[in-house]
């Protein structure tokens, strides 16, 4: 349960846990000695962290500063903007306060073995706080809002939870309890994929154009929220189960959300993700945005990796970009209007298809 009422440090020992979870020789985390050799440190109690943990499975740790040591949860899918939409949070042990500026490598096989980064650090206002109910106001520089922690299946003492399974877990939820900030928007989930006119030749204004190559494959959009990325294919089926291979491009844009296009294809052997576009990114809908600031924004996202590429495009320059599809054996070139938006409706001549 979250601390409480520790107004003598030296008669218990709240991070006793935390320490026999750790061998100081082991790991870089803060590791202070246990009373009666030193007291613990006595804050204000309105210190929030929030770290990014990359271990066996990508979490985001919230703590909160409270008698003398960090009450801690585990938040799968992150703090939630979304006040319709609340998120798992496991409480875990009390950390102590050293450990608010820790960044960092826990070696493998250690516990919590993975990378430590910090996402958000800020002050916080306590509205209320109970074993099984905790609200308070984040003033972060990422996080802000007012918030509530309750809890929904307690760990009892024998090491079982409510219900009688045989895990082992404190679960609480996290929920933001005010509007988002303005101009938020939730993701939208799904949308329908913009498509072009096939037509037999480049356009004549060559200057307003720019040009991707036409891969042969599945057209396919990847939502990614929380470190976790969900593929649909064009018609808003769930394509993720057999795409394994492209879960970890989740983990690498955490903390960013965004809503990705492109195309599905085998290349060299191995599935291919090649990405041409960004309908929504952290909170903000890019679809009325020109096709050439959009590509900016997908570009900034630096995504290359294993199965996952952002292939270039080319700027009024279409006769060298349809001899480079020929060259490929490709099915042609993609020409869009550099000042073009994000059209699902219908297919339309702000996008064209020409064959190679």
């Amino acid at each position: 349960m979250p601390a409480s009422n520790r107004d003598d440090p030296l008669k218990s020992d709240p991070l006793k846990e935390y320490r026999r979870k750790r061998d100081p020789g082991r790991t870089p985390e803060p590791v202070p000695p246990a009373p009666p050799e030193g007291p613990l440190p006595r804050g204000r109690d309105d210190t929030f962290i929030i770290q990014q943990h990359h271990a066996r499975a990508l979490h985001w740790d919230l703590r909160l500063e409270r008698d003398g040591v960090l009450v801690s949860w585990a938040v799968p899918r992150g703090v939630p903007r979304d006040p319709n939409r609340n998120h798992l949070a496991v409480h875990t042990e009390d950390h102590p306060l050293e450990y608010a500026s820790f960044q960092g490598d826990i070696p493998a096989g250690e516990y919590g073995g993975g990378n430590v980064r910090l996402y958000d650090r800020g002050t916080y206002l306590t509205e209320k706080w109970r074993d099984d109910e905790v609200i308070v106001v984040f003033d972060g520089s990422r996080v802000r809002g007012r918030y509530a922690l309750f809890r929904t299946r307690r760990k009892q003492a024998g090491g079982a939870p409510a219900g009688g399974t045989a895990q082992s877990r404190d679960d609480w939820m996290i929920h933001r309890m005010d509007p988002p900030e303005p101009g938020w928007t939730p993701m939208p989930e799904p949308v329908a994929p913009m498509r072009p006119v096939r037509v037999a030749r480049l356009p004549a204004d060559d200057a307003a154009w720019g040009y991707e190559m036409a891969w042969d494959g599945r057209r396919t959009l990847g939502y990614v929220s929380g470190g976790r990325l969900v593929l649909r294919d064009a018609d808003g089926a769930d394509i993720t189960r057999s795409h394994v291979e492209l879960r970890p491009l989740g983990d690498r844009l955490a903390p960013t959300e965004a809503v990705l296009d492109g195309v599905l294809a085998e290349l060299g052997g191995a599935t291919m993700l090649l990405l041409s576009d960004v309908l929504w990114l952290d909170g903000q809908s890019t679809v009325d945005l020109p096709y050439r600031r959009r590509r900016e924004l997908l570009e900034g996202l630096e995504l290359a990796g294993p199965h996952w590429q952002t292939p270039p495009y080319f700027a009024g320059s279409g006769r060298q970009a349809r001899q480079t599809a020929r060259d490929q054996g490709l099915p042609g070139v993609l020409a869009k209007r550099l000042d073009s938006r994000y059209q699902s409706q219908k297919p339309t001549r702000a996008w064209l298809f020409i064959p190679g």
